[in-house]
């Protein structure tokens, strides 16, 4: 009996207890001294074989209980079953002891039969409740018709290849016949336990050594019944030494711990497809089977009792087999069916369902209108609570949006954290609809600490002759659900034809945009920042225009927000980062001082080639690193990483100088300043505007802002000055840098260059 040691066993192997070790020794020992007295042919080998069988398996069987004992359910039926396998082998062992004592032949009484087919039913038993096997009672028995099938049909072939030169005379014996039986069971089991060991997790090595256990014995139960057959087995032969080295293995295979990968309580992993073999491998002997009736005829033509019996045994079978398969193919298809039309996080038709749905409304005809639901701020819940906080969410509003609804219309999850509403007949307004829809998707005392309440922007597109087929409808309700979105969020919009040609127009200029970059039409511009105390250029915010070849020149708040929603952002980054290093190094012969500053978007922060983007373009311009100035919102900087906070670092230990623009637009957290590496902060021009009215506290929160940048050796820079006011105020307060109207507007880079010099701050 073996103590699991988890503190000092090796992976996936217990260290048995000094108790344990010395069984599993001495064991052994009784095995080998088993062997070697029947090899040697020593006096009384065959009490001796019969000893050693008796203890090997009494010792294999309390083994098993031990084990037992220290493991949950339903390993402790596992090894409880096999403890029990083992006292029978004992059990029998000791019946055929002392029947061969008491008689002349060999005791082939039912009795010993009896309590060895007892045993081959707990073994069966036990090798279904293994973690691999099928948790529910249609797999197990089908694994164990799978075995049963095996065994039936291998026994015509024992029976050509074990009694084919017997003389019928020999073969009266019922018990003599029957007993081939054994190592078909033996078969059967191994099938079982090959089947049950699925390619889903790494083998139990207890496994295996059950495995190499059942091959040994069937092996000796063969060659058993072969001798017997033959009459040239007598007590004490080399074989029996077989079976104690079978119940050894059985014994030594309790101390190995099951393989971690779930736990207890846990639901099994989808385990991958089996190999061919796995899967013909019960059918793989019924070939064989009728081969061996044809040549098992006895020549008066008549076939043996034996294999006529095991023949229609296996028929019926094979029969109950396939009916199990039959069904649980009709379970698949079910199932197949559950997973290609609903959703199975929340129980609602899919995407596909519902295109059905309506395709099948707009054939019948009647009023028509679709809802498209989509939650506001559902990716921070994600990415704030994690993905199960978020499905949790997902199932409460399928839930709501069921009673909203009720039966005025069909729900279906298109995917993500979009949801749609049919809409047929004229039972309900499809604007009363969407109202329900918003009022239960108000956020409750209990979610709260969601942090972002469920609310939705939902569509409307109501079919009619300017939609040719259910795609367009669906492509106005999402146009109208932009639009809600765009309108405040938490709100319904009704696609119009303003809407839709506005839409027009926006995949339009979406896919101009794409073609911007590699046909050269960004071009740059300067706003100079002045130092306010003398008037001098200190730097130049670069920023990008679109010269369209047919709307124009368009400014960054036209086609900026475009690229960043598709991701073109990232290739107009990487082009202005490389014209405004270009710029620098022009006029740095001109003022070697003057360094120029690029906005960063947000998802370029996250990017771990930003480093590289930036050296090189300064190495390619030329440039110092220094003279580079990128400016990022808070809102980018806030929702970093660690890995962002570390981009940030290494640039600036580069030299690149790091601003924090719009500052006071966003969550203006002072925490986030003792991480971040920043060397500049931009007061935002919403606070500067408001210096021109003398508005106190517009005033005090620039002096504020101002304060706080020196005590974190910032230096501040007033955005949007465009008056003397303003300047007068920004200089008062003792901001050292400038921005704006008042001292520049946006220039290409040669009108930059006539600048460089001091401006008159007395105007």
């Amino acid at each position: 009996m073996f103590q699991q040691d988890v503190s000092l066993a090796a992976p996936g192997v217990a260290r048995p207890s000094l108790s344990g070790r010395v069984g599993l020794v001495a064991a052994a020992l009784v095995v080998l001294a088993d062997a070697f007295w029947l090899v040697v042919g020593l006096p009384g080998a065959a009490l001796v074989s019969d000893l050693g069988t008796v203890a090997v398996s009494s010792w294999a069987a309390v083994a098993c209980a031990g084990v037992a004992r220290r493991h949950p359910l339903p390993l402790r039926r596992f090894w409880a079953l096999l403890a029990v396998t083992m006292a029978l082998a004992a059990a029998g062992r000791i019946v055929w002891t002392v029947g061969r004592l008491g008689e002349s032949g060999l005791p082939n009484t039912p009795l010993v039969g009896a309590i060895f087919a007892a045993g081959i039913v707990t073994g069966t038993a036990a090798l279904l409740c293994t973690l691999t096997a099928p948790p529910n009672l249609v797999g197990q028995a089908r694994i164990l018709l799978d075995g049963v099938i095996v065994g039936l049909a291998l026994i015509p072939i024992g029976w050509v290849v074990v009694f084919r030169d017997i003389a019928s005379a020999d073969l009266a014996d019922q018990l003599l016949t029957f007993g081939l039986l054994y190592p078909m069971f033996d078969l059967m089991q191994l099938t079982i336990l090959l089947v049950v060991a699925g390619p889903s997790r790494p083998m139990w090595r207890a496994l295996t050594l059950v495995g190499v256990s059942l091959g040994i014995r069937a092996t000796a139960d063969a060659v058993y019944v072969s001798l017997v057959a033959h009459g040239s087995y007598t007590p004490g032969h080399s074989i029996d030494v077989w079976w104690p080295l079978s119940y050894l293995l059985i014994g030594a295979a309790t101390g190995y711990p099951p393989p971690a990968g779930r736990d207890e309580g846990e639901e099994p992993a989808e385990s991958p497809l089996p190999p061919w073999w796995r899967v013909a491998l019960p059918y793989l002997p019924v070939g064989g089977a009728i081969v061996a009736v044809v040549l098992a005829r006895q020549p008066t033509g008549q076939t043996p009792r034996l294999i006529f019996v095991a023949m229609m045994a296996l028929l019926g079978v094979l029969a109950l087999r396939q009916s199990l398969a039959a069904n649980e193919n009709l379970r698949l298809v079910a199932r197949l069916r559950r997973l290609a039309y609903s959703d199975q996080l929340t129980g609602l038709a899919n995407r596909l369902t519902f295109n059905r749905w309506l395709r099948r409304a707009l054939r019948d005809g009647g009023p028509v209108a679709v809802l498209l639901l989509d939650l506001d701020g559902f990716k921070q819940v994600n990415d704030r609570f994690g993905h199960a906080a978020g499905d949790r969410l997902l199932t409460t509003i399928a839930e709501r949006m069921r009673d909203a609804v009720g039966g005025d219309g069909m729900i279906a999850r298109l995917g993500g954290d979009e949801f749609a509403v049919l809409v047929h007949g004229d039972r309900v307004l499809p604007e009363r609809l969407a109202e329900r829809l918003l009022a239960a998707l108000e956020p409750r005392p209990d979610e709260e600490d969601l942090g972002v309440p469920p609310s939705a922007s939902i569509g409307i597109a109501e079919y009619g002759p300017q939609h040719t087929s259910h795609t367009d409808l669906l492509r106005d309700a999402d146009i109208a659900m932009y639009a809600a979105k765009a309108a405040g969020k938490s709100a319904y919009r009704t696609c119009t034809p303003g809407l839709r040609e506005s839409a027009v127009s926006r995949a339009e200029l979406i896919a101009d945009l794409r073609r911007a970059v590699d046909e050269d039409q960004l071009l740059m511009e300067f706003q100079p920042i002045v130092d306010l105390a003398t008037g001098a250029v200190r730097s130049a915010e670069a920023l990008v225009r679109w010269r369209h070849p047919r709307l124009g020149v368009l400014p960054p708040a036209r086609f900026l927000p475009l690229a960043e929603e598709t991701g073109l952002i990232l290739a107009i980054d990487r082009w202005v980062i490389h014209q405004a290093c270009r710029a620098a190094a022009a006029w740095r012969p001109y003022a070697p001082e003057v360094t120029v500053a690029v906005n960063i978007a947000a998802i370029h922060v996250r990017r771990p080639d930003l480093i590289a983007t930036v050296t090189g373009a300064t190495a390619a311009a030329g440039l110092a690193p220094r003279a580079l100035t990128l400016e990022l919102t808070e809102s980018a900087l806030i929702e970093g990483s660690e890995a962002v906070l570390d981009r940030l670092h290494q640039l600036r230990e580069l030299g690149v100088r790091i601003a924090i623009d719009d500052f006071g637009t966003g969550y203006s957290s002072l925490s986030y300043l003792h991480r971040i590496p920043a060397t500049e902060l931009k007061i935002d021009r919403s606070f500067v505007s408001r210096l021109d009215a003398s508005d106190p506290r517009a005033y005090a929160t620039v002096e504020m802002v101002n304060r706080l940048a020196g005590a974190f050796d910032l230096v501040v820079v007033a955005e949007g000055v465009e008056t003397g006011t303003q300047h007068a105020a920004v200089t008062a307060i003792g901001c050292l840098h400038g921005q704006g109207w008042r001292y520049g507007r946006p220039a290409t880079l040669s009108e930059l260059l006539a600048t460089l010099t001091p401006i008159d701050t007395a105007r």
